[in-house]
């Protein structure tokens, strides 16, 4: 489904991904591991149109989205939830999730969409006119990827979905990942957390400025002695 090949990405002097090799296949939960500054959220702009890269490929379906606008990557059915969460502030709950429908064309079928979400993150229908600032921040990041769930996109960029939340919340986040992939959505996942990443995860990467240098299965990894020291406090 997406094969990412050679990609490098510059920021000016700065080599921040260094050709770097992997690729999604559809239906599975992929994840990206490694420590803040590893390149892993510049790898999912770059997938997503925010950062143009400056060597290397990028296929999805067999298109190279290199030559897309963001938009229209959104339109091909990719959607990216970013690291922070970036809820529209002085939009209510509902009005966030309509802003993730804004491109679709199929509106007979937006309102079933947004039962299924709110089937999902039933919290989200409770404040549904209430301005997403107020939300906490387990409520934002489901709003998040609520409204990237709106898009009805085939393959889910997740960008730190766990960063600064609560245990309860890490929890039920990883749970609904899960059942995302089962509705038949696929997912790469970037995550600091690795043992619940790989945990889910069919396959992993490890990302280490700028360079991978391990790949395997969720399992595999997670019995990794390197990964263990470097990851999981083995």
């Amino acid at each position: 489904m997406l094969k990412v090949t050679d990609l490098e990405v510059n920021y000016g002097m700065i080599n921040a991904v260094r050709k770097i090799n992997f690729e999604v296949n559809e239906g599975e939960i992929v994840s990206l591991i490694g420590a803040n500054g590893a390149g892993k959220s510049t790898i999912l702009r770059t997938i997503s149109g925010l950062v143009r890269p400056s060597a290397g490929t990028i296929e999805y379906e067999g298109k190279d989205l290199i030559t897309m606008s963001p938009r229209n990557i959104v339109k091909g059915g990719i959607s990216h939830v970013p690291e922070g969460r970036h809820v529209f502030k002085g939009l209510t709950v509902k009005e966030n999730l309509e802003m993730g429908a804004f491109l679709r064309n199929d509106k007979g079928a937006i309102q079933s969409d947004y039962d299924l979400v709110y089937e999902r993150f039933p919290i989200l229908k409770e404040r549904i006119n209430q301005d997403a600032a107020t939300l906490s921040g387990g409520e934002q990041q489901m709003l998040a990827m609520g409204r990237a769930l709106m898009s009805k996109p085939r393959l889910l960029l997740l960008d730190e979905p766990s960063m600064g939340l609560a245990p309860i919340f890490i929890k039920e986040i990883f749970s609904i990942i899960v059942d995302i992939q089962k509705q038949g959505t696929t997912v790469l996942l970037i995550e600091q957390n690795a043992k619940q990443a790989l945990q889910i995860s069919n396959r992993g990467y490890v990302l280490e400025t700028g360079d991978i240098t391990l790949t395997g299965t969720g399992q595999e990894l997670l019995s990794s002695d390197e990964v263990q020291k470097a990851y999981l406090g083995g």
